[in-house]
């Protein structure tokens, strides 16, 4: 049975001394927005997330290169494996009538076959390769969205200058190559997201999928750990969890979201975001209105 009711969730993350995202383009610099506050992309949480799945037990697609246990060398090749994924016939797609019910066929199996496909949606979209073909295009709609962690406050980045490795050589001896480390001394970064029924009843996202999901964001930054990110540097503080009475909702994700937003907006107007932590209560937190009110879950991380 799909999801029974509506979800909206918030994470409170801290940094302290770490990279929590680097920037490709930039150096791999924390990323930051023109204002300097700090960003975590959502790509950046969901594969997080997609890890603790991974760790979990649970069946996973796009999979790291670190934690691949399957040996697959791309999506292609594993979504076409006979072993591991669907097989090359589920994406030997025709044309017309015919075309279209392989393709729900194809997105049921893979939704089915995998957790964060069901979840955060997936694209299967392959070209004729070698054996020809028309090629293939099939788009999966996930039902948990998650948008970008922001800071709520401007971060401070720090840079030194590191050796990035040496390279010994018999004739010019020692090569030392040198490089930029970067990191943000602290950080209180804040993500929204939320589940949708309607898209999980064309998912099959159930109420214990969403239930593992739970457990793995409070727990987002265990076996995460890096050069970059050194044990304990980054943490969960709060996971901020409503869930409504029906599928439609009692409010919308906008308004109910909203709540945590008054919440760290006038702690930046009183200058006393230090003490955020201690207004995230469920008094501060239960959103009403209309007679109705929804009252929210709080966890602490792990």
């Amino acid at each position: 049975m799909s999801l029974t009711k509506k979800i909206d969730f918030a994470l409170i993350l801290e940094v302290t001394n770490a990279n929590p995202n680097g920037d490709p383009l930039n150096g791999n610099r924390p990323r930051a927005d023109f204002q300097n506050y700090g960003e975590m992309t959502d790509v950046c949480l969901k594969r997080k997330i997609r890890d603790r799945l991974q760790d979990s037990g649970e069946s996973i697609f796009v999979q790291s290169d670190e934690k691949k246990t399957d040996g697959m060398t791309s999506l292609k090749s594993r979504a076409e494996s006979e072993e591991y994924g669907l097989g090359k016939k589920a994406f030997q797609v025709k044309k017309g009538i015919e075309g279209s019910k392989q393709k729900d066929q194809t997105k049921n199996q893979a939704c089915q076959k995998w957790f964060d496909v069901r979840a955060f949606g997936q694209v299967f979209a392959f070209g004729k390769g070698d054996e020809g073909g028309s090629g293939v295009s099939i788009a999966i709609r996930g039902t948990v969205t998650i948008q970008s962690a922001f800071s709520v406050t401007p971060i401070s980045i720090t840079s030194n200058q590191i050796v990035k490795s040496v390279d010994s050589d018999e004739k010019e001896g020692k090569n030392a190559r040198m490089g930029m480390k970067h990191r943000i001394d602290h950080g209180v970064y804040v993500a929204f997201g939320a589940m949708s029924p309607q898209l999980a009843e064309r998912t099959g996202f159930s109420d214990d999928d969403a239930e593992k999901i739970k457990t793995v964001l409070t727990k987002l930054f265990e076996g995460d750990a890096s050069s970059a990110r050194p044990e304990g540097s980054m943490q969960v503080l709060k996971l901020i969890w409503w869930e409504h009475n029906s599928k439609a909702g009692q409010y919308s994700s906008a308004k109910v979201h909203g709540k945590l937003k008054e919440i760290i907006e006038e702690k930046i107007k009183n200058k006393s975001i230090d003490g955020l932590i201690g207004d995230i209560t469920e008094e501060k937190l239960t959103v009403m209105g209309n007679g109705l009110s929804l009252k929210p879950e709080i966890l602490d991380g792990f």
